[in-house]
C-alpha cells in the first residue's frame, strides 16, 4: 500500500487533477484521487492481478474475473466478494484502456481467451456502475464514488491516456535534456 505522501502518489496526483481538469473539465477531487491511488497501486504488480481462480492462479482475462464475480452462477461465495471483483475489475478496465490501450488487442491475440467477448470500455463501466448499489452499511460513503467513476468512465479512460502521453514525452531523451537545462 503506497501512503499519500509518497513522491509516486503525489506526481499522480498532480498529473491526474491537471488532465481531468484541463482535458476534460472533470474537477471531482474523490474521483482524481482515486485514479491517482490506483495508479501508484498498480506500480505493485500484485494488485494489478490480484483476483484469483479457485486454485490461487492470477487472473489477467476479464472474462475469467467477470465469472469469479457472479454470486449466483459463479464460484463467488458471496455478495462481498462479488462487489470486491467488479471493484477490481473497474480498476483494471480503466488502468489498461486508459494507460495501456495498444496492449488490450495484443493480450487478445496471444491466446483464446474469455474477454475475446468483453468489451472492456462496458465491463468496466458496467462494474463501476454495480459496486455503486453497494450502498449500505460499510459501502454507503463509497458508493456515489462509484456511481460517478461509472457515469464518467469513457472520460477518465481518455484523461489517463493523456497522463500517458505526459508520462511518456517525460521519458524521452529530449525533453529529460532540455528539463535539465531550464532547472
Amino acid at each position: 500500500m503506497i501512503e499519500e505522501t509518497h513522491p509516486l502518489q503525489q506526481l499522480f496526483l498532480e498529473m491526474v487533477g491537471r488532465h481531468y481538469a484541463q482535458e476534460i473539465g472533470l474537477r471531482d477531487p474523490q474521483i482524481v484521487g482515486y485514479v491517482a491511488h490506483l495508479l501508484a497501486e498498480f506500480c505493485d504488480v500484485d494488485q494489478l492481478f490480484c483476483v484469483r481462480d479457485a486454485a490461487g492462479r492470477p487472473l489477467s482475462d476479464v472474462g475469467e474475473m467477470l465469472l469469479q464475480a457472479d454470486p449466483v452462477y459463479g464460484p463467488a461465495p458471496s455478495f462481498d466478494r462479488e462487489r470486491q471483483v467488479r471493484k477490481h475489475i473497474g480498476d483494471f478496465t480503466l488502468f489498461f484502456t486508459g494507460m495501456f490501450p495498444e496492449s488490450i488487442n495484443n493480450l487478445r491475440l496471444r491466446r483464446q481467451r474469455l474477454e475475446n467477448f468483453v468489451d472492456w470500455m462496458k465491463a468496466g463501466k458496467e462494474s463501476y456502475y454495480i459496486v455503486s448499489k453497494f450502498e449500505h452499511f460499510e459501502y454507503a460513503k463509497v458508493a456515489p464514488l462509484f456511481a460517478n467513476l461509472s457515469a464518467h468512465f469513457e472520460q477518465c479512460v481518455f484523461g489517463l491516456n493523456q497522463v500517458k502521453n505526459e508520462l511518456q514525452e517525460m521519458q524521452h531523451p529530449i525533453v529529460r535534456r532540455a528539463n535539465d537545462i531550464l532547472m
